[in-house]
């Protein structure tokens, strides 16, 4: 019998990772459950494709023993949340009480590669992917980090970007001179999916997750042309008029805002100028270009 695959996040999550993830299992043939936080709209394409689907909260230990209860492999991956770590720690008790996982792919970020035990310049949910990826570690559980860069997906190159897009054929962002490589959602999945599908050999590995190239904000404006097809031009703003202008009227959640914001200034300072062939390595495939995600997501930038 196949083994069966708890991904969690899947109503949403994480830019659509988990979905997309779901997606790539069941067409492997894999058995699937996906654990939802509540059973709405979201939740019935995920049945559509042949998934179990479970309602469970992360941070409560019944739940989540219901949802891990049978599973062999696992995909945990949660938005940006106060509760980050509490539900990292509540997973990690369960897998090891339920007995041995044959893999978990745990869903980290980039920058914690860069950041120490008392490094001050990161997000709080940095701080959180950090502690928890510690908690895993001493854990039982057998452990694989993804760590990608910034999204293509995220709200910075996405609806944030679309007004100057559209209004004035300008790629506006707070990134100063810094340099910065976004990974495609897809990109990720994939990869998440691979590490599923064969986990042998690859538990305590760290993949690192990248676009093909670093690029500056003349560099991403070109992208931008390429996929809307026609000329982009790439527009630095101060970050404290960002925050003003852009940010802080979409009336996001604290924590949120201060992630957004904080990867913005990070991008400013440098802290994204990274590349990597991880994506590649894994799935023999090369991670989409800006531009080729553009093209592929219209409506995202209409």
């Amino acid at each position: 019998m196949p083994a069966l695959h708890l991904v969690t996040g899947a109503g949403g999550g994480t830019g659509g990772v988990s979905r997309l993830v779901i997606e790539q299992l069941r067409g492997r043939g894999e058995r699937v459950r996906a654990l939802v936080h509540r059973d709405d709209e979201r939740a019935e394409p995920l049945r559509q494709l042949g998934a179990e689907v479970v309602v469970g909260d992360l941070t409560q230990p019944l739940d989540v023993v219901a949802a891990m209860t049978g599973v062999d492999r696992m995909f945990f991956s949660m938005s940006v949340s106060p509760d980050y770590l509490q539900a990292t720690a509540v997973v990690a008790a369960v897998a090891s009480d339920l007995g041995p996982l044959e893999v978990m792919v745990n869903m980290s970020q980039m920058t914690v590669s860069q950041m120490t035990l008392t490094s001050t310049q990161e997000s709080r949910q940095h701080r959180l992917h950090w502690l928890a990826e510690r908690v895993l570690n001493w854990s039982t559980v057998p452990v694989v980090h993804v760590r990608p860069t910034v999204f293509l997906d995220n709200p910075l190159f996405t609806w944030l970007a679309v007004p100057a897009l559209r209004e004035r054929d300008r790629l506006v962002l707070p990134f100063g001179t810094g340099r910065t490589s976004p990974v495609a959602v897809s990109d990720v999945a994939r990869v998440v999916t691979t590490v599923l599908a064969d986990p042998a050999g690859r538990i305590g590995q760290v993949y690192e997750l990248t676009g093909p190239a670093s690029l500056d904000i003349d560099g991403l404006a070109a992208e931008y042309a390429k996929g809307l097809g026609r000329p982009i031009k790439g527009l630095d703003i101060g970050h404290d008029q960002w925050m003003e202008q852009i940010l802080r009227p979409l009336g996001l959640p604290p924590h949120t805002e201060q992630h957004i914001a904080t990867m913005a200034q990070l991008h400013r300072d440098g802290r994204y100028e990274r590349a990597t062939g991880d994506v590649e390595t894994v799935t023999g495939q090369s991670p989409l270009t800006v531009g080729q995600y553009i093209a592929g997501n219209p409506a995202r930038f209409s």
